[in-house]
């Protein structure tokens, strides 16, 4: 859902949110945009050039005449998870990838580049052809989020622990929690106005909510700290079955990227390693254990509709929060046609859905209808806890 937008302000805005991706990387060393600790961390250089091909295959190549493709291997190279569009190298051989060269990826961002802020002042900019340029800049600031992401993986896995770069900390929990009460009724979830939304929170619709409470504010570092010293991660009790079978298996223990060290916790964060700050709010948690944290509590996590009908009270957008709703459709969705289709509705089974935002979101990126999803397992994204009852 897009407003007609001046030329000039799109050729603005498509340079902003591109520029951005590469101010990310800036503070990397040509070794550190190659490496692939895990599956789900993808290199940084992937990143720079998939979101370039998205732009290239999606808008360029079917709507600007005589647009010559960069490199024609790219496709296989860059695709993600589009079948639509063919054979693609697998997400695991990402790391793999030694060629193309750093500097190879970032021509070929200049010259997509080029060719899209021709095109983008050319008669073939159509309003037919906003919506989609809207969702590659959109797709462009989720790769943002997870250029930080993975970023801080591949230098929080390094043994040295180098800082990412200098960044003020995070907005911190401020006194005692409160949890706001909310009378049992029928709210109304889903995106609803103007400007844009991915399609997963399109179908506004009523839902009927019991009485329930929500905290006010985020679980801290200090409250996650007294769940592990209290045994949390050796009591089954508080555990989903799955998730305590993730917890033998995977000897768990702590939140991501603390380590005891001399028998002091340290916590590794983009300005390097150093004691957790227990006024924080806890970080790097899966479903697993927020749920599990909950319990401990004699709570649990609220569930999606519940969040947004009760977001405009509290403050939102620090860390993603884990809810208690698997990522299922609305009523009506429908997937679009092609490889747009591809974007969310293939992925609604054995996920769960997050909400709000993180300090690693760019601004402007953020909506309280936005539906982020992941794996129960899943820990490197900025996710945390906020209660409910």
């Amino acid at each position: 859902m897009t407003q007609h937008i001046a030329t000039s302000d799109l050729v603005k805005k498509y340079t902003d949110i591109r520029m951005h991706s590469e101010e990310i990387c800036a503070p990397l060393e040509i070794e550190d945009y190659v490496v692939q600790p895990i599956v789900d961390v993808s290199p940084p250089k992937w990143h720079l050039g998939h979101t370039t091909w998205f732009f290239e295959t999606f808008i360029l190549v079917p709507n600007f005449p005589d647009y010559k493709i960069f490199d024609p291997q790219y496709n296989f190279v860059f695709n993600s998870y589009y079948e639509t569009i063919g054979a693609r190298v697998i997400r695991t051989d990402r790391g793999n990838l030694s060629r193309p060269s750093v500097s190879d990826i970032y021509q070929y961002r200049k010259y997509v580049d080029q060719h899209m802020k021709a095109f983008l002042q050319s008669q073939y900019m159509t309003e037919t052809v906003e919506p989609l340029l809207e969702l590659g800049l959109n797709h462009e600031q989720q790769h943002q989020e997870l250029l930080i992401t993975d970023i801080k993986y591949i230098l929080g896995h390094n043994p040295l622990f180098p800082a990412y770069k200098k960044e003020p900390v995070s907005k911190k929990n401020s006194g005692n929690v409160k949890m706001i009460s909310f009378s049992e009724g029928i709210y109304e979830i889903g995106f609803n106005g103007e400007g844009f939304c991915f399609d997963n929170e399109l179908g506004r619709h009523n839902v009927f909510l019991n009485d329930f409470e929500i905290a006010d504010c985020l679980v801290t570092n200090r409250e996650y700290l007294e769940f592990m010293e209290a045994g949390g991660y050796t009591d089954f009790k508080h555990w989903h079955a799955e998730g305590w079978d993730w917890v033998k298996q995977n000897n768990a223990n702590s939140p991501l990227y603390w380590h005891c060290i001399d028998g002091k916790w340290m916590n590794y964060t983009v300005n390097g390693l150093q004691e957790p700050d227990l006024d924080d709010a806890v970080c790097h948690i899966n479903f697993y254990e927020a749920s599990a944290f909950a319990s401990w509590k004699k709570m649990r996590l609220p569930t999606e509709a519940e969040w947004e009908a009760a977001s405009d009270h509290f403050d939102w957008g620090n860390r993603w929060e884990w809810t208690n709703s698997s990522y299922l459709p609305y009523p009506h969705f429908k997937k679009e046609a092609g490889a747009v289709g591809e974007y969310n509705g293939k992925f609604m089974v054995n996920q769960m859905v997050l909400r709000g935002a993180s300090e690693a979101t760019p601004v402007g990126h953020s909506r309280n209808t936005y539906r982020n999803f992941f794996q129960t397992h899943l820990k490197w994204q900025f996710t945390g806890i906020r209660l409910a009852q």
